[in-house]
C-alpha cells in the first residue's frame, strides 16, 4: 500500500504501529506485532531486535496514550457509606457481623479484599495468606493482628495490622469485638480469623454479594482501600504516612 521495502526495519515497524493504531486498539497492535515477528523471524533473523528497539517501544507507548481506553475505576467508599452499612446491618446475623467487621477493618487498615478472602477459584487458595485467630490482640483502644502476606510481601514476612478504636466518626473496635465473640462461640477451635457461618474462609464473591445489598455496581472490593486512603487525606494525614 505504501510502497515500502519488503525487508522490515525499525522505521517500518514503527510506521506499522502508528498506521494500525488508527483502526485497532494499541493492545491488539502490540499482540499483532509479536505475531508478525514470530512469522518473519525465519526469513529476517534480526526482526526481534528491531521489535525491541527504542523507537518501536516509544511509538507503542505514545499510541497507548493517544488511543488507549480509559481506566474504569470503582468509587471510593466514604465514612457516610460506612454509616449506612452499620445502620442497616442485622447485628444478630453472624454473616452480617462478619461482613461489617471486614469492611470496617479493610477501610481503616487500607487492606485489599484479597488479603481477607479467598479467590472464588479453589485452585488459587493459599492458606499461607490467611490471617490466624491466634495472632489477634485486643486492648481498650485498638485491635491488631498479623497479616501473613500481601501483594508487596514477596518473602511472606508479614505485617502487623493495627486499627485504633476511634476512627473519625466510627468505632471499628466494638464491631470487630462483637464479631470475634460470635466467632469464638461458634468456632472456638478454628484457625482462620475471618470465617463464615458455614465454617469456611469467606470468598471474594461472598463479600461482593453482601456489598451489593448496600451499593450499586460503582462500588466494589477495591473501594475499601481507596476509600480509606481518601478519608485519611481529607483529614490532613501526610501522603507519606498514607503510603
Amino acid at each position: 500500500i505504501h510502497n515500502m521495502p519488503v525487508e522490515p526495519t525499525e522505521d517500518t515497524l514503527s510506521f506499522y504501529v502508528v498506521f494500525q493504531c488508527s483502526f485497532l486498539k494499541p493492545d491488539s497492535v502490540d499482540t499483532y506485532l509479536s505475531g508478525i515477528c514470530h512469522q518473519l523471524e525465519p526469513y529476517f533473523p534480526t526482526i526481534r531486535q528491531m521489535r525491541k528497539s527504542s523507537i518501536v517501544h516509544r511509538t507503542l507507548q505514545g499510541c497507548m496514550r493517544l488511543h488507549g481506553s480509559p481506566t474504569s475505576r470503582k468509587r471510593a467508599l466514604t465514612l457516610d457509606d460506612l454509616s449506612i452499612v452499620i445502620a442497616q446491618t442485622d447485628h444478630n446475623s453472624y454473616d452480617d457481623c462478619l461482613f461489617l467487621a471486614m469492611i470496617l477493618t479493610g477501610f481503616f487498615a487500607l487492606l485489599r479484599l484479597g488479603e481477607m478472602t479467598f479467590p472464588d477459584d479453589k485452585s488459587l487458595h493459599n492458606w499461607r495468606k490467611i490471617t490466624r485467630r491466634s495472632t489477634v490482640s485486643i486492648s481498650d483502644d485498638r485491635y491488631q493482628f498479623l497479616l501473613p502476606a500481601h501483594k508487596a510481601d514477596r518473602f511472606f514476612e508479614g505485617n502487623v495490622v493495627i486499627v485504633n478504636k476511634r476512627q473519625f466518626a466510627h468505632n471499628p473496635l466494638c464491631h470487630f469485638d462483637h464479631y470475634l465473640r460470635l466467632r469464638d462461640t461458634r468456632f472456638p477451635l478454628a484457625s482462620p480469623l475471618w470465617i463464615t457461618s458455614a465454617g469456611h474462609v469467606p470468598t471474594r464473591s461472598f463479600f461482593t454479594r453482601k456489598l451489593a445489598l448496600f451499593f450499586d455496581k460503582g462500588v466494589a472490593g477495591q473501594s475499601m482501600r481507596a476509600g480509606g486512603a481518601t478519608s485519611l487525606a481529607e483529614h490532613g494525614v501526610a501522603p507519606a504516612l498514607i503510603q
